[in-house]
This record gives structure tokens, sequence and C-alpha cells, in this order.
């Protein structure tokens, strides 16, 4: 909704800069309005292509299988509005949103957090689900994990990230694969901790 908006706004400073200038800028003008018009068009694409590309300056990555240690709930900022009180004085109003917030884990120690905005679908999730990702580091062994994918549940086929960084049907036959083997543990410590619980 806020693109289309965005869209229409732009739209409309274009065309007061069509009134004001006329054929002087016409190309230019034209230009521009096509740009701000499909902004709500292009604009995830391009911001899907910041995330992904942000995936792929690592190097290596490995197929994490852990457990779900723990479930818990936050509210989240997401965002925050100016507006004005029948008194005329500025009040900043917070927007907040629940999330679920997983902390996966295996047998070494290993410990991870995936958080994503709160859905129905989340509410059959519990402690010692399995739980399988993707971890993503710049060092060949793994050693220090700098970013993780998205959490994928087998017994409840469910998804839970906040972007769906990896293809998810090549993920699906590679955790067929390994089937009941227990794939290689990342024996390490994680830095990629997205949110610490406060308890």
């Amino acid at each position: 909704m806020n693109r289309l908006l965005i869209s229409f706004i732009g739209v409309v400073v274009v065309l007061i800069l069509n009134a004001l200038f006329g054929n002087q800028a016409e190309a230019l003008i034209l230009l521009l309005g096509g740009i701000v018009a499909l902004y709500w068009l292009w604009c995830p694409v391009y911001q899907a292509s910041l995330r992904n590309s942000a995936s792929r300056r690592f190097k290596y990555s490995g197929f994490w299988r852990g457990k779900v240690l723990d479930v818990y709930l936050t509210e989240e900022l997401i965002g925050e509005e100016e507006t004005v009180n029948q008194r005329g004085e500025l009040v900043i109003v917070e927007n907040r949103e629940r999330w679920i917030n997983l902390v996966l884990g295996d047998e070494t120690g290993f410990e991870v957090e995936v958080q994503a905005p709160l859905q129905r679908i989340h509410k059959g999730i519990k402690p010692g689900q399995t739980a399988e990702l993707l971890v993503l580091s710049n060092e060949l062994d793994l050693s220090k994990i700098n970013k993780i994918s998205d959490a994928y549940l087998p017994q409840k086929d469910l998804w839970v990230g906040q972007y769906p960084y990896i293809q998810r049907d090549v993920f699906l036959e590679v955790s067929r694969q390994l089937g009941g083997k227990t794939p290689p543990r990342v024996r390490r410590q994680s830095n990629s901790r997205i949110k610490r619980r406060d308890r």
C-alpha cells in the first residue's frame, strides 16, 4: 500500500514539473514519470536483489539439521508514524507486530535464533521438533557462521523466517537425499543470533 502511495505522489510531482517546464524537459519528465509510476512494481524486485546479493557474497554454505530448543513470542517495532493529536502536539505512534522466535540447536551446543512475523500456521511449533537450514560463511570449515537461511520444520512442512533466501524445492530435495543420515554438525559458536532472549 505504501509503495502505491509513493507511486501516486511521484506521478503528481512529475505532472506538476511537466506543467512548470513544459516542452523544455519533456524527455526527462517522461522518463521520471515512468520510473515513479512503476515504483510499486520494481521496488520489491530491487529490494529482493539486494538481499540475495548480500547472501551470495559468502563463499561457503552447509546444510544444518538440529532441533527446536525453545519457542517464544515478542513484539517487534516495525515502524513509527508522526501524527498530531487534538491539542496540536506532535505524537509518535509506534507500529508493533507479534513475532515468533525459535531457538534452534544441536547436541554440540551450536545455537541460532530464527525470527518471523507470527502467523496461525506457527501454532503447532513445539520444542523437540526437527529444524533444518543453511549456514553461510566465508570460512571453508564453517568455523564462523555469518548468516543463516530461513528454517524448515519437516514434521510440520513449514518454513519460518523473515525472507525466503533459498530455492526451497532444491533444499527439500537435499533434505530428502540426506534422509536418515545425520549431517555433519557445526561445532562452533554462532555470531548470527537475530535476537537474544530477555528473561
